[in-house]
């Protein structure tokens, strides 16, 4: 059971990351300081194939409607991706992303609603990049560095995931250690100052909680190890750059109610410092931000 004497033992062993500096990310011409102000991601999904089925836009228009109502809803950026990161999922060739992408991508940009690219496909990205999108949800490690090199040269921001192999699809069985906050700082590191020395000025790094549990991984025991990350999220402050995570529906836990989970999980979020917070349940996870922004005041003195 997570306490308060949990949170107050976590940040007191790791006052030093807590209180480190971090970069501003940007979209577009707009700047947030997200220790003040976190970016909401909204989630629209082009593939049927998408594990969040509430995410998925089965046509142009759709994917433009839904786009358009999160961002009402109080998302600053809506990540738009063409293929399941399910590594059993059907695989979208770059020319099928590219079709499907583009004129959503376009039309958003067009109506000024900010977006971001997810993909590991440089032709992808670079196509994305051309038609409006303010940032890149990179998945994948082949070609980083001509991947940094077109993000920079756009003026873009970069989210960079958690990916041991190539790709999001490779399917990789990676054993979660107790304390993952050690290999993923090693994994960005080198990575974030790669990306700087290509242009790249605006970053967030993202763990990955989606991804590479595998069939040893429970639900209950993944949804665990989901919520330890995004509580010590901040011990990653140290690399500069905020921290993006995705909020989990933790099905076997909240089950029917699991559109609810996201609201659970952004408080979790939100005491761990998470500066982006990539989402489906837009509304659900604004109202939570709102309210931890908002419980932070001093409470009126007792009249008695």
């Amino acid at each position: 059971m997570l306490t308060l004497r949990d949170l107050a033992k976590l940040a007191d062993a790791n006052e030093a990351a807590l209180d480190h500096p971090i970069a501003d990310f940007a979209i577009g011409d707009r700047v947030f300081d997200t220790d003040s102000e976190p970016v909401v991601m909204g989630v629209v999904n082009l593939s049927r194939d998408s594990t969040y089925r509430e995410s998925i836009a089965p046509t142009r228009k759709d994917a433009v409607r839904r786009a358009r109502i999160m961002y009402e809803q109080g998302a600053h950026v809506v990540d738009i991706g063409a293929e399941s990161s399910r590594a059993d999922a059907g695989r979208a060739t770059a020319e099928n992303q590219i079709a499907s992408l583009m004129p959503v991508i376009e039309e958003l940009s067009d109506a000024g609603v900010p977006t971001s690219i997810e993909s590991y496909e440089l032709e992808v990205i670079r196509a994305g990049l051309a038609a409006g999108a303010a940032v890149v949800n990179l998945t994948g490690t082949k070609d980083e560095l001509a991947i940094y090199e077109a993000v920079g040269s756009h003026g873009a921001s970069l989210v960079m995931c958690f990916t041991p192999g190539e790709t999001v699809r490779d399917g990789l069985d990676v054993q979660i250690a107790a304390d993952p906050i050690p290999a993923l700082m090693e994994h960005f590191g080198p990575r974030i100052e790669a990306a700087r020395k290509c242009g790249v000025n605006s970053v967030a790094i993202d763990p990955g909680l989606g991804f590479f549990y595998g069939s040893r991984v429970g639900p209950i025991r993944k949804a665990q190890h989901q919520a330890q990350v995004l509580l010590h999220s901040f011990r990653l402050r140290p690399l500069g750059v905020p921290v993006c995570q995705i909020t989990p529906h933790a099905f076997d836990i909240f089950q029917e109610e699991f559109r609810t989970a996201e609201g659970v999980f952004t408080v979790l979020a939100s005491l761990g410092g998470v500066g982006v917070l990539r989402v489906h349940e837009v509304p659900r996870v604004v109202a939570s931000l709102t309210m931890m922004h908002t419980v932070g005041v001093d409470l009126p003195e007792s009249s008695d």
